[in-house]
């Protein structure tokens, strides 16, 4: 459209505001009028000549509008018909004439009036123009036929128009489009324009409804389908009953009836079962809540409640098996006897619960399995490595989809028995985070005052695991939750040393591995030297995970030579010829150790995954006043070198060291092997060695490593792990090793063949340290 620059401005015309509506020029709409100000309007145009300029506002909840409020394109309109309602309203027919601008609004006589350029719509017919009306007429078309909103009728009205203006003033008023939309229609100045707008509308609108119409008709199909399928299953039944045949329905009903009296569950658990399956009988056997039901009484009748296997308690068969499944863990073994003895005595399980730390490979997860077989009791285990959301041990709840009860009732179901060994494996490696906390949960399991009314959330009735010998493993006992730890009877499993490890080897390994690869004693033979060899060249770890796993390489690899030349009888692997079937040896000892350099002490150090021997270096480069660290410190291990430095600088005349060191040199402090994190207070005197060393020029004895924490004032503290720290000392040739004398008492826990060949020095204060280190 444009502006026609001969038209009459006509000042007077009275103003029709309407909410959520933009009339087109020659359409005809019906209009229920209300408001007292717009009542007025209209009576005063019936008196006149029935004219009015009808346009939208901009906010339809405003009531009271001003020229502001209102836009300033809108459509002339005729009054074609007025009703009066009973109820005050007025209902008008009226249509729209020509398209107005407005050039001011003004108030005359309390009435909104606005002075107008009409507008008429400019149209120049090219091919491609014809081509553009004849798509939009197509797609309206199609808009129709989707859209079950609009009655297909108003196609006959839509099929009489031949001009293009009338054409686009039709589809406008028909789309279900924004206010917005439809007025920035009413502006264009040019049918092109206006043409080029709606298709691209209309095109997207008939996109939205075909994928409307697509799901209507997916789920028409589906309510089909189970009309169907009801139908057909009504028909069936009235077929069986007719035959005098059982529905299997009702069969697969009584199955489960009489499974539920077999189970000989506890009052409670009775009455809710009976009640589910009252349920299950009224419950259509298509519905999907009838699975549901179904599924929850097979869990029900599944888990055991009355079923128990008899215990054997003979501590002579106990000890023979755990000596028989494990090569030393001497002590453990004790414990262990101790506990079943006093499981026989008091038959009830009413102590705390077992649990066996240690480093991997050392077998805490068998020894659990050899205290099943030692009392003939059933034997199941999880893992609780990773575990973060309370449900894996509780169970969901069965408004859920899928749900299903927690891990402890389905090892119950699978093991089948209400007395078994149960392992909790990795208890250290739970998680937690906003789905719950399993080791909270865990609590009410292990706690043998609560165990007995168990409750999972899925069977929603108490179960007793008061019968259950619970067995825990971890790798490190600082990482199980203090409220879980206190109810547990720890028992260490330390790492072996270099001899246990080829007895080991040589008695349950080797003759595993011939036998996982179908090979004979006469077809390999493995020399002793060649077991030592694997256990210090290829293998660094307390336990024999990767001393089995490296044997197993060579059972692969003479099983080929085996296949490829059938004149080969037998392979003998020797120390020399190790490499050819391993490669060269992967680790060695470290360059540092055991060469007694100045600025160097070798602490000792624990980890989840055993001990290890830790060196400390350091160097005085000029300077003043500063301490660097590196290696991948804690910041307890930082605080320890802090403590040394301050140490030495009030024992600096008693060490004969320079007094001022501190201002004179920056002090550079590394632990090699960067990349591994290292934390702990244990290395604080073979920080304050090292160091001392560095000042005096005195060397670090070979052959010697410590370990304890120091104080401000030099005592020395006590620390953990000893035992695994130990068996590194050993595993590198250490002949003295300095503690502190709290750790005497643990002394007696600990394996005398541990440290066989080592000189233990216990210490009370540091300068019995430096008298050791530099007499």
């Amino acid at each position: 459209m444009k502006e026609n620059k001969k038209s009459i401005v006509l000042p007077n015309y009275r103003v029709l505001p309407l909410k959520d509506l933009v009339v087109f020029p020659s359409m005809v709409v019906p209009l229920i009028v209300g408001r007292r100000s717009s009542l007025d309007t209209i009576e005063a145009a019936m008196e006149n000549e029935k004219l009015l300029f009808l346009v939208a506002q901009k906010d339809a909840l405003k009531d009271d509008v001003s020229p502001a409020d209102l836009y300033r394109f809108g459509v002339v309109g005729r009054i074609l018909q007025l009703v009066r309602l009973p109820n005050g309203l007025v209902k008008l027919l009226i249509e729209g004439v020509a398209g107005g601008k407005v050039n001011r609004y003004h108030v005359n006589k309390k009435q909104l009036k606005a002075s107008l350029n009409i507008l008429e719509p400019v149209y120049e017919s090219k091919d491609e123009d014809e081509a553009k009306k004849r798509q939009l007429v197509s797609l309206f078309k199609d808009y129709i036929k989707l859209n079950e909103d609009i009655p297909e009728e108003i196609l006959f009205s839509f099929n009489q128009l031949s001009e293009m203006s009338k054409i686009t003033d039709f589809v406008s008023t028909y789309l279900d489009i924004s206010i917005e939309e439809k007025q920035n229609i009413l502006q264009k100045l040019a049918v092109n324009d206006r043409v080029n707008t709606l298709l691209k509308i209309i095109k997207k609108e008939n996109g939205i409804l075909g994928i409307k119409s697509n799901l209507d008709d997916q789920v028409r199909d589906q309510m089909v389908k189970s009309q169907r399928n009801f139908y057909l299953q009504e028909q069936l039944r009235v077929i069986r009953d007719e035959l005098g045949e059982d529905d299997p329905l009702n069969m697969d009903a009584g199955d489960l009836k009489k499974k539920i009296e077999k189970a000989q569950m506890p009052k409670a658990a009775m009455e809710k079962a009976m009640e589910e399956y009252n349920r299950f009988e009224r419950i259509p056997s298509m519905s999907p809540e009838s699975g549901v039901v179904r599924t929850y009484l097979e869990w029900m009748t599944d888990v055991p409640w009355h079923k128990e296997t008899e215990d054997e308690y003979d501590i002579s068969k106990v000890q023979a098996i755990l000596d028989e499944d494990h090569f030393g863990l001497k002590k453990p073994k004790e414990r262990i006897v101790e506990y079943i003895a006093t499981l026989k005595r008091v038959k009830k399980i009413k102590g705390s619960i077992l649990c066996l730390i240690g480093p991997p490979g050392v077998g805490k997860t068998s020894l659990g399995k050899s205290i099943a077989r030692a009392i003939s009791r059933e034997y199941v285990r999880i893992s609780l490595g990773g575990i973060s959301d309370e449900a894996e041990i509780r169970g969901h709840r069965r408004t859920y989809i899928g749900a299903m009860p927690g891990k402890i009732i389905q090892a119950m179901k699978r093991v089948g028995t209400l007395n078994p060994v149960f392992l909790l494996d990795e208890i250290d490696k739970l998680g937690s985070d906003f789905r719950g906390d399993p080791a909270s949960a865990l609590l009410e399991v292990l706690d043998p005052e609560q165990n007995s009314h168990f409750i999972d959330h899925y069977l929603e009735v108490e179960y007793d695991l008061s019968r259950v010998l619970f067995v825990l493993t971890a790798n490190s006992k600082s990482d199980i939750p203090y409220a879980l730890y206190d109810r547990l009877e720890v028992i260490e499993l330390p790492g072996y040393h270099d001899e246990e490890k080829k007895q080991i080897a040589l008695s349950y390994i080797l003759r595993k591995a011939l036998k996982n690869h179908g090979l004979t004693d006469s077809e390999l033979h493995i020399s002793e030297p060649a077991i030592r060899k694997i256990i210090s060249g290829y293998t660094a770890e307390a336990g024999v995970r990767n001393l089995e796993r490296e044997i197993n390489k060579i059972c692969r690899k003479v099983v080929v030579e085996l296949t490829k030349d059938e004149s080969l009888k037998a392979v003998s692997v020797t120390k020399k010829s190790l490499n050819k079937f391993l490669g060269e040896a992967f680790y060695t000892l470290n360059p540092i150790i055991g060469q007694g350099e100045k600025g160097v002490a070798l602490g000792l150090a624990w980890t989840s995954y055993g001990g290890d021997v830790l060196p400390i270096e350091v160097n005085l480069l000029p300077g003043k006043d500063k301490i660097t660290l590196t290696g991948n410190l804690g910041d307890v291990m930082q605080e320890s070198a802090q403590i040394a430095i301050t140490y030495l600088r009030s024992k600096a005349k008693k060490y004969k060291i320079e007094q001022d060191f501190y201002t004179r040199y920056e002090i550079h402090i590394h632990l090699p092997e960067g990349a591994i994190p290292k934390e702990g207070p244990s290395a604080g005197i073979t920080l304050t060695t090292a160091i001392l060393s560095a000042l005096s020029n005195k060397p670090f004895p070979k052959h010697l490593a410590m370990t304890g924490e120091i104080t401000l004032r030099g005592k020395v503290l006590e620390i953990g792990g000893l035992n695994e720290k130990l068996l590194a000392a050993r595993r590198v040739g250490i002949k003295q090793v300095i503690l502190p004398e709290d750790n005497r008492k643990d002394l007696s826990e600990i394996d005398k063949e541990l440290y066989r060949g080592i000189e233990l020095l216990f210490v009370r204060i540091y300068d019995e340290v430096f008298k050791i280190v530099f007499n």
